[in-house]
């Protein structure tokens, strides 16, 4: 699929799904009325999407609370665990004040027994599209060890005796999710892996006595595996990463690309890498010289973030320099993340988000033309 103006999927949910959805956890709403108050807001934002210029479409993740709710919503085997997570968020939406850290403690779930999926991932969501979305559409999913960071505890079950095991189990769950989308109409196949560029969680592994470039590999082996369906079906995949995004604020705790650019970046089997590239955060464009041949590198220049709308010249002077690595015909652009990873979203207007995907669509446009 030659597409040179994407965007990540997720976007501003309307007031009305959430009060729905409030509602619904509350008792007061039942499942169909919610299914209603979805299906018409995924309509609203397929014209959202078409409005502004887009040649791909997304549901916007409207019927998860975050972007990674598709797996654990349908997985059976898990119970709450006594650890939290902590999470370092810095940025507007981290508290009251602007620009500070702010510490979130997540509850988290652990495998009591081999786990089981008690429904299809994302089979609702792709057959909606394909009934109502006005052109090509995607699916997204998150990298498995995203899970395996939550789900593993050792010596909690004999049915995974290590975290090698339970990443297996998991990649065959996805991989097979994967399979049936690949016969279901989905153009395209995203996955949102951040451990690649958020390095402290992926540390859960290194109790194993694994070095950094061992959890590495662990992590491009899985993701290469659930989307070799896909590929095996011709069908577009691609893989994002960024530094986290949760009302405006971001993991405090990412890094560079450089740290796992010669590894990740030449073995990543994915026609399109989704990189984040909005500040300064993300450093400089030498990583890409890494990025195998046979993959377009999607620069994500513009912050979905905030709303204040980047300039057309600045944006146009960064793709130029990104080109110093990867040639012209290999770049596109991209929002850096969602605009609504978690359901409340951002701290942005809809018109804001309007904005943007519309500078995607014409920086686009006047760089690499309309295909």
């Amino acid at each position: 699929m030659t597409l040179h103006a994407d965007h990540i999927g997720s976007l501003l949910r309307p007031p009305e799904l959430l009060e729905a959805r409030a509602a619904h956890d509350r008792g007061d709403l039942g499942d169909e009325a919610l299914e209603r108050a979805e299906d018409d807001a995924i309509i609203a934002a397929l014209e959202v999407q078409r409005g502004a210029g887009l040649q791909i479409f997304s549901d916007g993740e409207y019927r998860r609370s975050w972007f990674a709710g598709g797996l654990p919503s349908v997985i059976d085997g898990l119970v709450d665990n006594d650890e939290a997570i902590s999470l370092q968020w810095e940025g507007a939406g981290s508290s009251a004040a602007t620009k500070v850290t702010t510490e979130v403690k997540l509850g988290t779930s652990r495998a009591a027994r081999r786990l089981s999926t008690t429904g299809r991932i994302a089979e609702k969501e792709v057959a909606f599209l394909r009934e109502h979305s006005p052109g090509p559409f995607k699916a997204t999913m998150t990298g498995a060890l995203h899970f395996v960071r939550d789900w593993y505890r050792p010596g909690a079950t004999d049915a995974y005796p290590d975290t090698t095991s339970m990443i297996d189990h998991i990649v065959e769950m996805m991989a097979e999710e994967v399979a049936q989308l690949s016969q279901e109409g989905i153009s395209y196949m995203q996955l949102d892996s951040l451990l690649y560029v958020i390095p402290a969680p992926a540390a859960m592994l290194s109790d194993e006595g694994l070095s950094r470039e061992a959890i590495l590999d662990a992590m491009i082996d899985a993701d290469n595996a659930v989307l070799a369906p896909a590929r095996a079906a011709g069908i577009t995949t691609a893989l994002h990463m960024c530094r986290g995004n949760n009302r405006s604020s971001w993991i405090a705790a990412g890094d560079s690309y450089e740290s796992t650019a010669e590894q990740a970046f030449s073995r990543l089997e994915v026609d399109r890498l989704l990189l984040e590239y909005d500040t300064e955060r993300a450093g400089g464009f030498a990583p890409l010289r890494f990025v195998h041949d046979s993959t377009t590198v999607v620069l994500g220049l513009i912050s979905s973030k905030f709303p204040e709308l980047e300039s057309r010249d600045g944006l146009l002077a960064r793709i130029e320099q990104a080109t110093e690595f990867v040639p012209i015909e290999r770049l596109g652009l991209i929002p850096q993340c969602g605009f609504a990873s978690t359901a409340p979203g951002n701290l942005i207007t809809w018109d804001d988000q309007r904005r943007k995907l519309e500078l995607v669509v014409s920086v686009a446009d006047e760089v690499w033309g309309r295909s």
